[in-house]
Order: structure tokens, then C-alpha cells, then sequence
């Protein structure tokens, strides 16, 4: 009788364990950020299966799987990870500190990133694909591949084009490479061929993002297909009550930029520009401030960030590429400095502006190779804060990362939520985002395409770049004795 209980007791046991599903991860007793919906869901399960979110709910959920890992998260705060959409990789002699750039991302909760062109696209493209099939660790990479621009460029790497058999060219050159989007400046190339270039590319399929030629305003850009608008100061003409005046006359010849600028910043109208971004926002048309690279060298007279801890991290020679932009800036005298801060501000000043006419933001930093002390990783923690600085809500600050990012892919199906069936790049944090925006830095673990990486993991990745960085350091140093 006795036997024939236990023998009873040990079934009821194993068939209750074979019932149950497996799971890879369980994070317990969790607070949700919704984003979306601006909200926190406390109490939460969230149960992950290989690299997806099978199932999200109240503490009981969990009782249905078994697992390996299980994390008692009480106290602790879970949202989609982070999206930075304006990067470099670049410098034909730095291929190996750019790459050493990829984990700094990871530590900081970027998971993303969109590579807006540099001069070594071919190993940024060789990265994107090790990093898709974990040879490689580093954040999913969408690029652009080489940048259009006209002949004489300055900028190395350029796909330099002088007509539009040459732009198609170009084009078919792109799509073997299978870039995600096309980048367009207008450094070199003529005004007509960049509206050609946008509708051209937007013919293919391709979402194009650029700098905005002053020959044309800024609805005639969005008019032709411009997706996105980078670095915030383009926008400045847009709020212009003189917009096609000046537009014309640099179209024509008759006025030099500096004069241009000048118009612009003393013919700013509250109602014209609120006009204009409406008409953006009508054509989906999406700006990517990058506002963080820009107060850097704007202020690059009351902060030289020759003490930022996070030098540690980056290499030598990818250091020495922020020297242009500060020696162009220690030229500067007092007058230049105070027209440098006042561009700045008045830049900064159209978030309010832009967010009312419903213009949609996304989070890019610029960081990379050449733009000074603009760091990878924790620049977008940065960026997010400045926004929210210069009016932006908190909720529309993360939503212009970890919602607007995958969106400008298409791939909100994927992204964007803790929710079931989403892809398990999650961030985890010590405190509450829409509290603080500066919260976002208090990262305890991140959870990349379902592996758990907690604090320790995290900071060995930093760790591990520092050392990498002290060995050349250390390299060059003893050959500079020799």
C-alpha cells in the first residue's frame, strides 16, 4: 500500500514536470515599461524562448515552465533595448579601433545602429553579417554603405557622381552591396542631382536620409521623398519666414552661405515654421537631431573633455581624429564663439516646435570617428537626455529610439515592446526611465536576442576594450622612444 503511494505521488510529479514548457529565460516579478503607451505594468513574467518573448504576465505565468535561468528582477524596470540611427564607422588606417567601437554599444544597452556612410564600408558590411550569425559581438548594424556626393568630395569613401547615368550607376552599385537605405550630402553634389538622387532611390525602395541643400527648402526636399532630415540645423530654414527668398538666391549665386544663415537666424517666425513642419510631418518626413555631437563642439570653449573618463575606451588614432574639429574651434575668436553657442541654442529651440507639428523624432548620436568626444554607446544616453532638455517628453525622447528606430526598418513587428512574439533585445534598469531620462543609464543587465548579460558581463566588455586600447597606447608610446 505504502509503495503503491509513493509509486502514485512520483507520477502525479514526473507528469506534472512533463507538462510544463521549457523556457531559456525567466525574468520574474518585473515592472514592464510600456512605451508605447507611456506607462509601467509592475509585476510582471516574462518568459523567453531562444531569441523571441513567448509569453509576458502577472507572477503565475511563470509556474508553467521550467527553466534554467531564472531571474528574480523585483525592483527592477524592463523596455525594448536602445536604437542609435546615426553613427560612423570610418578611417581607412582605424578599421581595427572602429570595430572595437561595436561592444562599447552593448554595454551602454544599444543594440542597434544605423551607419550613416564612412570610408570602410566594406568591413562595416563584413561586421553586419558576423554579427547576424554570432561570430561577432556587437550590435545589429543597418548601413548605408558608401554615401552619395559630387566629384572632389571631401569626404573619403563617397560614391562621387557628376550626372544621372553615373547616380544609376551608383544605384546598382548599392544594391549589390544590399545597403538598407541610401545617404545623400550635398558637399559637392549639385543641387538637381540630389532631388534626382532622392527620387531615384525612393523609386527603388530605398528610404533615404541626407543633409538638405540650401538651394532647395526644405518641403521641396520632403516633397521628393527625403525620408529623414540629419542634424537638426537643416531645419533652421524651414522656420524662416524668408525660406524660398533665400533658397532662391543661393539657387541663383547671389548670396554666400554665412549671409544665408544669418537671414534665416533674423527672419524666424513661430507661425511660419509651425507651417512648414506640419507640412513635414504630413509627408512623414523624420528628423534625427543629433543635438549631442553639436553642443560638444558649440561649447568646446567651456568644456574641452580632455578629462571624460570614456577616452579610456577609445583607440589612439580614432582619438586623434576629433583634433580638426578642436583646433578649427580654438581659431574661433569671441564673436565666432557666441555665434557658435547662439546656433546652437536657436537649433535646439525648434524641438518644442517640430514635436507640436507632429513631426516625427529619431535618436542618433553621430557618434564615430571624427566627431570629438561624441561617444559611442553612451552618446545616445546623452542625446536622449538633451532632447528631453529642450522640450521633448521623456516617452517621446525613448519612443525616437526604441520605437521610431525599427519603425524607419519596417520591423515594429519585431521591435519596440515587451511583448510576446518580439525579438528579446531588452534593457533592464536599477530605476524608472519615464521618472528620469538620465535613469536610462542605470543599467543592471541586457538581454541580447535572448542571452542574459548581467552587470558583470557588461562591464567586462568595457573592460576588455580599455585593455585593448592600453596595449596600443602602450605599443606606440614605447615606438615614439625608439
Amino acid at each position: 500500500m505504502k509503495a503503491t503511494l509513493i509509486l502514485s505521488l512520483l507520477f502525479c510529479f514526473s507528469s506534472a514536470n512533463a507538462q510544463l514548457k521549457k523556457a531559456d529565460l525567466i525574468l520574474n516579478d518585473i515592472t514592464i515599461v510600456d512605451v508605447a503607451n507611456n506607462k509601467l505594468i509592475p509585476h510582471q513574467t516574462v518568459v523567453i524562448v531562444k531569441d523571441r518573448i513567448l509569453e509576458v504576465g502577472a507572477k503565475a505565468i511563470g509556474k508553467k515552465y521550467q527553466t534554467s535561468q531564472l531571474i528574480l528582477s523585483t525592483g527592477k524596470f524592463i523596455m525594448p533595448s536602445l536604437w542609435d540611427m546615426h553613427v560612423h564607422f570610418g578611417g581607412d588606417t582605424l578599421k581595427e579601433e572602429n570595430k572595437w567601437l561595436l561592444p562599447l554599444y552593448l554595454a551602454a544597452g544599444v543594440t542597434a545602429v544605423r551607419d550613416c556612410a564612412g570610408d570602410i564600408s566594406l568591413e562595416v558590411l563584413a561586421w553586419k553579417k558576423s554579427i547576424a550569425n554570432g561570430q561577432l559581438e556587437g550590435p545589429t548594424i543597418f548601413t548605408s554603405g558608401p554615401k552619395l556626393e559630387g566629384p572632389k568630395s571631401i569626404w573619403p569613401g563617397d560614391l562621387e557622381i557628376a550626372n544621372e547615368t553615373e547616380m544609376n550607376l551608383a544605384l546598382d552599385s548599392l544594391k549589390k552591396l544590399q545597403v538598407d537605405f541610401i545617404k545623400i550630402t550635398d558637399n559637392a553634389l549639385d543641387p538637381a542631382l540630389f532631388l534626382a538622387s532622392i527620387k531615384a532611390s525612393r523609386k527603388r525602395g530605398w528610404k533615404v536620409s541626407g543633409h538638405a541643400p540650401v538651394q532647395y527648402t526644405l518641403n521641396e526636399l520632403s516633397d521628393a521623398g527625403l525620408s529623414t532630415v540629419e542634424h537638426l540645423s537643416y531645419l533652421l530654414r524651414a522656420a524662416s519666414k524668408d525660406e524660398k527668398h533665400i533658397t532662391l538666391a543661393r539657387r541663383q549665386g547671389t548670396i554666400s552661405a554665412k549671409d544665408a544663415n544669418d537671414q534665416l537666424m533674423q527672419t524666424m517666425d513661430s507661425v511660419t515654421a509651425m507651417r512648414n513642419f506640419k507640412m513635414l510631418a504630413a509627408n512623414g518626413t523624420a528628423v534625427v537631431p543629433t543635438m549631442n555631437g553639436s553642443r560638444v563642439v558649440s561649447y568646446l570653449d567651456q568644456n574641452n573633455h580632455q578629462q571624460d573618463d570614456y577616452l579610456k575606451y577609445l583607440g589612439p588614432a580614432l582619438k586623434r581624429t576629433y583634433n580638426w574639429r578642436v583646433d578649427r574651434a580654438a581659431k574661433d575668436n569671441p564673436v565666432a564663439i557666441a555665434a557658435r553657442h547662439q546656433n546652437f541654442e536657436t537649433a535646439a529651440h525648434l524641438i518644442p516646435w517640430l514635436y507640436q507639428a507632429g513631426v516625427p523624432f529619431l535618436a542618433g548620436t553621430d557618434a564615430g570617428y571624427l566627431n570629438s568626444y561624441n561617444y559611442p554607446g553612451i552618446g545616445l544616453h546623452q542625446e536622449m537626455a538633451m532632447m528631453v532638455h529642450y522640450g521633448l517628453s521623456i516617452h517621446e525622447a525613448l519612443k525616437a529610439s526604441v520605437i521610431n528606430g525599427p519603425a524607419f526598418f519596417n520591423l515594429s513587428k519585431d521591435f519596440g515592446a515587451v511583448a510576446p512574439n518580439k525579438v528579446a533585445d531588452l534593457l533592464i534598469l536599477d530605476a524608472n526611465p519615464l521618472a528620469n531620462i538620465q535613469n536610462t543609464q542605470k543599467i543592471n543587465s541586457l538581454i541580447r536576442k535572448g542571452v542574459y548579460l548581467d552587470r558583470k558581463a557588461l562591464d567586462k566588455l568595457l573592460s576588455d576594450t580599455e585593455q585593448k586600447v592600453k596595449t596600443k597606447e602602450a605599443a606606440e608610446n614605447k615606438g615614439s622612444k625608439i
